[in-house]
């Protein structure tokens, strides 16, 4: 059966996350829906880049999937756009390798974290609303200390089936929006939880709660513990995604 990468975005506010789960509505479960639909209510699974949580959407997302029959991959994007509701919105789509995977042949992942200042009704499901005055300088500093290959335990979910907390951070930096600001963090995998964690921790540096110098011994102690609470879900996007066989912005181009 053919192999297809489908490249798409959702917005994850009325979703439990992307994986399946009973009794939940999951972005993976419409999409499968759709498929199941579009080729005469066969069973058809999709394999994801990453597993995002309830109220985390996705900017640019790829997914892969075997299909039983050949398609052109406009007219499988604009079947799957009909077929699925307004917030989930397919891109592309191209026929690959039998051997490609969206999770496991991901070489980098950005995410962004939004925040805007003042209170905005249009923002609020996209963006976390923090209205004291936060010190930009201090949390760029701070998130300096997070690049390289470092275990990343003091900002991970305890107890998941995962091997290893060790990542690498290629870069994190806070920057200036129309609406307040974001954070950008990309590296080559993420732990369950870890940008909310990350995140949570530098606001306290932004709040001057604590200073930037503290980070290398938080992340030294790999301990949940000693970091902060993790900021809401729906300030994060999965935003980017980088694959050896895919150019920037070739499917979309």
């Amino acid at each position: 059966m053919p192999r297809y990468f489908i490249e798409l975005a959702y917005n994850g506010s009325d979703y439990h996350g992307w994986q399946v789960q009973p009794n939940a509505r999951s972005v993976q479960g419409e999409i499968e829906t759709a498929l199941s639909n579009l080729h005469g209510n066969q069973k058809i699974e999709v394999v994801g880049c990453g597993r995002t949580d309830a109220g985390v959407h996705a900017h640019r997302y790829f997914i892969h999937t075997d299909l039983p029959i050949n398609w052109e991959p406009d007219q499988l994007v604009f079947k799957l756009n009909r077929m699925t509701p307004p917030a989930i919105a397919f891109f592309s789509a191209l026929e690959v390798s039998s051997e490609a995977h969206a999770r496991f042949d991901a070489q980098r992942r950005t995410y962004r974290y939004f925040i805007h200042h003042r209170k905005n009704p249009f923002l609020q499901v996209q963006s976390w609303n923090v209205q004291q005055a936060l010190d930009l300088s201090a949390m760029n500093e701070a998130a300096q200390h997070l690049l390289g290959v470092q275990d990343f335990s003091s900002f991970a979910k305890a107890h998941t089936d995962v091997k290893t907390n060790i990542c690498e951070v290629f870069a994190a930096q806070w920057h200036a929006d129309t609406n307040g600001i974001y954070f950008e963090i990309t590296a080559n995998r993420f732990l369950r939880n870890m940008v909310r964690a990350i995140v949570g921790t530098l606001v306290e540096v932004g709040l001057k709660k604590i200073n930037a110098a503290e980070l290398p011994g938080i992340i030294a102690a790999q301990d949940r513990s000693e970091a902060f609470v993790s900021v809401p879900a729906q300030g994060l996007f999965l935003w980017d995604i980088t694959y050896p066989f895919i150019a920037d912005q070739a499917l979309a181009d």
